[in-house]
């Protein structure tokens, strides 16, 4: 599989990201809760990000408090230099779950995401693109309900692309696909973003799919004398995309990473 079509003038340069002593914790019944402590992350321009660890350390936490869907308790972040606004219109999120519409069509679900004032034939000409771009075009007119799952987060993330986005936030989008579907999903990606290269932060449980298409695999953990998570540990992955997935180098950094979550590298995934 492979595009070669040129990035779209819609869409936005790719921003860097810059994570300031982030924290944030809310308030229990029993007391506060600290999920995130202290994360300090710089993201180039462009730039693929693995988020990675254990359920619950706070992953998605901190995807929203790029996106501006939620603000944190201490620190600040920053995209381009300028400080993360509230919902933020820089940013795209697609998540685990497609959230279709079921009563429009793919290409209709998709002009969602368009910014509001989009002139009504350049929007008809971004969503043609973006049906392309994920091989969608035969299934414009369909209902959500007449797709696959794959299909089905393939408009996901069209939708997304639809802001021209200049970081891209990706909340498991694949989670919930059977194996074959995530690895086709997985090299779809790569293409996208070959041809519209937004900063992408990438929320994951796969080691596999993180090096499969991260530049950096981002590790969050805690420590058992201190509450909230925050990194432990940020590998370089190397090797243009697409990579070999059976490459002994990538066998190498999944042991590593499979040893840092505390997992016996021979269980695999």
């Amino acid at each position: 599989m492979s595009l070669t079509a040129p990035a779209s003038a819609t869409a936005t340069p790719a921003l860097p990201v810059s994570l300031n002593g982030v924290g944030r914790s809310f308030t229990a019944v029993d007391g506060e809760r600290i999920v995130l402590r202290d994360v300090e992350l710089r993201i180039a321009p462009g730039e693929i990000v693995a988020l990675l660890g254990p359920s619950g350390c706070g992953k998605s936490t901190l995807l929203r408090q790029i996106s501006g869907l939620d603000r944190p308790t201490s620190g600040s972040l920053t995209i381009d230099g300028s400080r993360v606004a509230p919902a933020d219109q820089r940013c795209a999120v697609a998540f685990q779950e497609p959230r279709l519409l079921p009563w429009r069509t793919v290409a209709r679900n998709i002009e969602l995401g368009l910014p509001r004032g989009t002139d009504r034939k350049r929007g008809a000409e971004r969503v043609s693109e973006l049906l392309e771009l994920v091989q969608l075009g035969h299934a414009a007119g369909q209902k959500p309900r007449e797709i696959s799952g794959g299909m089905a987060q393939r408009v996901s993330l069209a939708r997304a692309l639809a802001r021209g986005p200049g970081v891209l936030l990706l909340d498991e989008p694949f989670g919930a696909l059977d194996a074959l579907t995530r690895l086709t999903m997985q090299d779809l990606l790569i293409d996208i973003h070959r041809a519209e290269p937004a900063t992408i932060v990438l929320v994951t449980h796969d080691v596999d799919e993180a090096l499969a298409l991260a530049d950096r695999v981002v590790l969050l953990g805690t420590r058992f004398d201190r509450p909230g998570a925050t990194i432990s540990r940020i590998i370089d992955v190397p090797g243009a995309r697409p990579r070999d997935r059976a490459s002994t180098v990538l066998a190498r950094l999944r042991a590593q990473l499979l040893e840092a979550l505390g997992v016996p590298s021979h269980h695999g995934r």
